[in-house]
C-alpha cells in the first residue's frame, strides 16, 4: 500500500499539531470544537500508540474561562522531556453551539504557558512569556517549540492587530519552557502565522505567512534567531501556512495549505540542501469539495514514512470538521501494513 488516510478525531476544526514522543507515539494537540473558533473551546492532547491510525484523549493543556475559546498553540518537547503547550485565544465567545456575534471579534488572550512532565498528564501553568520591548498590543504562538544548543528552546510569536505590529518575532526559553524572552525579529510587517526549523549545524529555518496574497517566505538565522535573513517565496498566494520537518536522511520537508480556488487541501515540496533549493511541489491530499482546512503538521517514523495531520470542514465521504491524517512515503514507498505495528502503552 501506498497511502492510508484516516479521520483521526471527529467533529473538531482542530489545527492539529503533532509531536512524536521518545517512545516512538504521537500527540496531536488539537482545538476541540467544530468551528473556526466561532464560540467556547479548549486545548487538548490526544495520542496515537500506532503511528496515527488510532487516537485517544490525553489531557487538556488549556481549558477555556467562560466567555473565551484557547485554540491558537505552540508546541513541543522540552530538553528535560517536559511536553510544552504555549496557548492564547480570544474573548467574547458564546457557549459552544452558539456562534459569537460578527461585530464582537473580541481580543486576543494572554498566552499561557503550559506544561507536562507525564506526557499529556497532569498540566503546569506557572511560566511567563515577555513582551517585545516595542510591544505589540498582542502576540500569539504558532508552529513548533524547537530544541536549540546549550539547552535552550525557541519558538515563534507574531504581534497582532495592527498590519504594522504583524512581525514575526523569535523566542528562547534557557529554563524548558517556563519562562520565554524576545530574542529577534524573523520577518518585520506583513507577517503572521511562522513555524520554525532547527538544523544540525547551528542555524534555523523559519517558514512566514504574509498578508496581502498569503504566500509563504522562507527566513534563515545563524545566531540562534537573533538576526534573520530572507531567502525568498516558497510558495503561490493563498498556500499556507506552513510546518518544517528535517527528515533521518537530511532532507526538509515543507508542508503547508492549498486554499486556492478549486483546489483546497495539502501541498508538500522536499529540499535536499536545508531549503537552498526546493523540488517542485505535490498535492498531497484533496480536500474535493472543501471550504475550510489545511494547517498540516507531520512527524517521520521509519525512514522516508510520514505522517501528516490537517483538519477539514467535510469531504464528500465524511461531511463534518474533523482532523485527518494520511500515512505515507517520501519516495512513492510502499508503507507498513496495520498489523506490522506493534502499539505501546503509555500510563
Amino acid at each position: 500500500m501506498l497511502t492510508e488516510r484516516y479521520i483521526a478525531i471527529d467533529n473538531v476544526c482542530a489545527w492539529p499539531n503533532l509531536t512524536k514522543l521518545p517512545d516512538g507515539s504521537v500527540m496531536a494537540t488539537i482545538f476541540n470544537q467544530p468551528t473556526h473558533g466561532g464560540w467556547e473551546g479548549d486545548v487538548e492532547c490526544w495520542i496515537s500508540t500506532d503511528q496515527g491510525r488510532t487516537w485517544r484523549f490525553r489531557g487538556t493543556p488549556a481549558p477555556h474561562e467562560p466567555r473565551t475559546n484557547r485554540m491558537n498553540v505552540a508546541v513541543g518537547l522540552a530538553h528535560d522531556g517536559s511536553l510544552i503547550v504555549l496557548a492564547s485565544g480570544w474573548s467574547n465567545r458564546n457557549p459552544a453551539g452558539n456562534y459569537s456575534s460578527p461585530g464582537l471579534e473580541g481580543k486576543v488572550l494572554p498566552m499561557w504557558v503550559c506544561r507536562s512532565e507525564d506526557i499529556g498528564k497532569p498540566w503546569d501553568r506557572s511560566g511567563r512569556i515577555y513582551l517585545p520591548s516595542r510591544k505589540p498590543k498582542h502576540i500569539v504562538p504558532y508552529g513548533d517549540v524547537i530544541r536549540l544548543p546549550g539547552a535552550k528552546l525557541g519558538v515563534s510569536v507574531y504581534g497582532y492587530p495592527s498590519p504594522k505590529e504583524r512581525n514575526a518575532y523569535f523566542y528562547t526559553s534557557d529554563d524548558n519552557g517556563r519562562n520565554w524572552y524576545p530574542r529577534g525579529i524573523i520577518r518585520r510587517g506583513n507577517t503572521t502565522e511562522t513555524t520554525v526549523l532547527a538544523l544540525p549545524n547551528g542555524k534555523i529555518l523559519a517558514a512566514c505567512r504574509t498578508t496581502g496574497d498569503q504566500h509563504l517566505e522562507l527566513a534563515c538565522s545563524g545566531d540562534c534567531g537573533k538576526t534573520w535573513r530572507g531567502m525568498g517565496p516558497l510558495t503561490l498566494g493563498r498556500q499556507h501556512p506552513a510546518h518544517l520537518l528535517r527528515l533521518q536522511d537530511g532532507r526538509i520537508l515543507l508542508s503547508y495549505g492549498l486554499r486556492n480556488k478549486g483546489l483546497y487541501g495539502v501541498g508538500v515540496r522536499i529540499s535536499p540542501d536545508s531549503g537552498k533549493t526546493w523540488e517542485p511541489p505535490r498535492v498531497l491530499v484533496d480536500f474535493e469539495t472543501a471550504t475550510d482546512g489545511g494547517y498540516p503538521s507531520s512527524v517521520e517514523f521509519e525512514p522516508g514514512t510520514i505522517l501528516t495531520a490537517y483538519y477539514c470542514n467535510g469531504v464528500p465521504a465524511h461531511q463534518r470538521y474533523h482532523v485527518g491524517v494520511i500515512r505515507w512515503n517520501v519516495d512513492g514507498k510502499e508503507i507498513s501494513p496495520a498489523n506490522a505495528i506493534r502499539k505501546k502503552v503509555i500510563r
